[in-house]
């Protein structure tokens, strides 16, 4: 990897805002792609910095992964000990895919025109070089929530136990600063969850509705959806930060939640999917997912943010 010894993350624990565009897309193999992809790497913080300024108070801000097959091409040289393509999980008919993806732009902030401006300025930079794999533009839905209704990352750590959950330290220094990521893009079927009980959806969910208080012990099921994604590893709770948005069309066609999820492990990450698609015991699977399938699973490196500058040269 270039040198690059300053360890500050890319924004990788900014607060989620109202707003937000997530595009992953796949480089093809001539060398102008290359080139492409290291000035859209060395012009983020001043692309970030100019249409910023058009609203300060709107936090625009942007993150970058890179995928593991895309990694020797552009960087070379040692590996993220953790970067591997995500490996699908199936289990009857649940199914966690795995989808292609060289690059992830998770674009966020206060406006959607902003977020709009500057995936505009990255495409054209882009341009013909690389297949879009996805693009959706996610939206804050009431108070936080899932188009379930209910509240969405209500675990999500803050602070300083934010870094701790999602940035690598000393366990592989010479990616310091950088992060791990997991994007699923789930479809629901809205109109078979809504016919349910509110109870019925609250024993899925493991919380309640209205007042997103959890469960207790004693009434939550195995196979409820928090009490699956909630991993435990000797006695202590492994956290990730999750920056999950819905999106959707109004007229009948596809809606759902992109969960966007950020670890300083991809074991973590994977913990969970395999949890939800299986079951822990296995046959304890995730209920909710008998209401919404995954159709995208892409799994990504986050540079730190002077390495990411680095690789424009």
């Amino acid at each position: 990897m270039p040198e690059a010894r300053s360890t500050s993350p890319q924004p990788v624990t900014a607060p989620r805002t109202r707003d937000a565009i997530f595009v992953v897309v796949t480089a093809d193999d001539r060398p102008q792609a290359l080139a492409a992809v290291r000035r859209a790497c060395g012009a983020v913080a001043g692309l970030v910095r100019a249409i910023g300024t058009r609203d300060p108070s709107a936090r625009l801000t942007c993150v970058i992964g890179i995928g593991s097959e895309f990694w020797d091409r552009l960087v070379g040289g040692a590996r993220p000990a953790g970067l591997h393509p995500f490996a699908e999980v199936r289990r009857g008919p649940r199914h966690a895919v795995s989808t292609p993806g060289d690059l992830l732009f998770h674009i966020q902030a206060e406006r959607q025109d902003l977020c709009f401006e500057l995936a505009s300025q990255f495409m054209h930079i882009l341009g013909s070089t690389v297949h879009v794999e996805d693009e959706i533009h996610g939206f804050r839905y009431f108070d936080d929530r899932d188009l379930t209704g209910f509240v969405d990352g209500t675990e999500n750590p803050i602070g300083a136990d934010a870094v701790e959950a999602t940035i690598i330290g000393d366990e592989d220094p010479d990616f310091a600063g950088g992060s791990y990521v997991l994007v699923q893009k789930y479809l629901h079927q809205l109109s078979s969850w809504d016919a349910l009980p509110t109870e019925a959806q609250e024993m899925i969910i493991g919380r309640r509705k209205l007042s997103d208080i959890e469960l207790d012990d004693a009434t939550k099921p195995l196979w409820a959806h928090n009490a699956l994604t909630n991993i435990v590893e000797d006695g202590v709770e492994q956290k990730i930060l999750r920056h999950n948005m819905p999106f959707g069309n109004a007229g009948g066609g596809d809606a759902g939640t992109y969960f966007i999820g950020y670890a300083r492990s991809p074991r973590v990450l994977e913990t969970m999917v395999a949890h939800m698609f299986v079951g822990d015991p296995p046959g304890t699977y995730d209920r909710l997912l008998d209401f919404t399938k995954a159709v995208t699973g892409t799994l990504f490196f986050v540079p730190s943010a002077a390495a990411l500058e680095a690789l424009g040269g």
